[in-house]
């Protein structure tokens, strides 16, 4: 069974609340309503302001009730509120709001799991023979450095362990091991020492167990989960992979955060909201927060 398969399996079973603040985006409109149709959550509205958002905002950060009022004024900001009083399960944004706009309501109103201090995203790749992948971060942090780097593979491997059910993570460069020098290697080894996953490794050794073998790597199983040194290199290679491999891409799903939110590309299709969507909740469900 493939992962969106199962992934619609558990949100069935779930009946998980989702809100969307962009319900005035007929795409969002027509997703919210097929996500309802076929039994795989349950859209609700965005909520009026209350004082229990209000409170969830100045528990969160605190700061003037006015200026909470004010915040809260934004849809993604209240929608990200709903979360955390509990009225919604989920929350699915970004086919109009840009990434940094969705990233900063989750970031200051929900707040990031324990032991990880850097919001980031991931895509499930799943590649025409029926392979599926973690790519890590194609959208959200732009040149991480070594600790962020670390905190990115943490995160998906929790990610893919929950929708992939095993997680073997690379974490990438133009080197494997000290085959080449640089700043560039060295924050990739790095982040390898404190995250603990295998790297820096060159794209064909984290892949091929017999490549990494011959790199002097032996030992290193086949990677499925990339971690990418900068955005550059992870937004290339996915793009790459959709548009020359005919893999599907699906996401971004934001990871990290103390609650599930999936920024969705403002390119986003219905059936990659609904596809999105039921990723997050099938993450959330198997045992943490995606």
């Amino acid at each position: 069974m493939s992962a969106l398969d199962r992934a619609i399996k558990i949100a069935r079973a779930s009946k998980s609340r989702v809100i969307l603040p962009e319900m005035d985006d007929p795409r969002i409109a027509a997703a919210a309503d097929r996500l309802a149709r076929e039994g795989l959550a349950e859209p609700v509205p965005l909520a009026e302001l209350g004082a229990q958002h209000i409170a969830a905002l100045v528990d969160a950060r605190p700061m003037r009730e006015n200026i909470a009022k004010r915040l809260l004024q934004r849809p993604l900001m209240r929608a990200a509120a709903m979360l955390a009083t509990g009225e919604a399960d989920i929350m699915i944004a970004g086919a109009v709001a840009p990434s940094r706009r969705v990233i900063e309501a989750a970031s200051i109103v929900i707040g990031l799991e324990d032991g990880i201090a850097t919001p980031s995203s991931f895509f499930l790749m799943v590649l025409p023979d029926g392979r599926e992948m973690v790519f890590a971060d194609c959208a959200v942090n732009v040149d991480p450095d070594a600790a962020q780097l670390a905190d990115i593979a943490r995160a998906s491997y929790t990610s893919a362990r929950n929708l992939l059910s095993d997680a073997k993570v690379a974490l990438l460069s133009y080197s494997t091991g000290h085959s080449g020098a640089g700043a560039s290697v060295d924050k990739v080894m790095e982040a390898a020492g404190l995250s603990g996953f295998a790297g820096p490794l060159q794209g064909d050794a984290a892949l091929n167990s017999l490549v990494a073998a011959q790199k002097g790597c032996g030992g290193q199983r086949d990677a499925n989960v990339l971690v990418f040194p900068n955005l550059d290199a992870g937004n290339i290679a996915y793009k790459l992979m959709v548009e020359l491999a005919g893999a599907r891409a699906y996401g971004p799903i934001l990871q990290g955060f103390k609650r599930p939110v999936c920024d969705l590309s403002r390119a986003a299709t219905v059936d990659d909201i609904v596809a999105s969507t039921v990723l997050a909740i099938a993450g959330d469900q198997n045992g943490q927060s995606s």
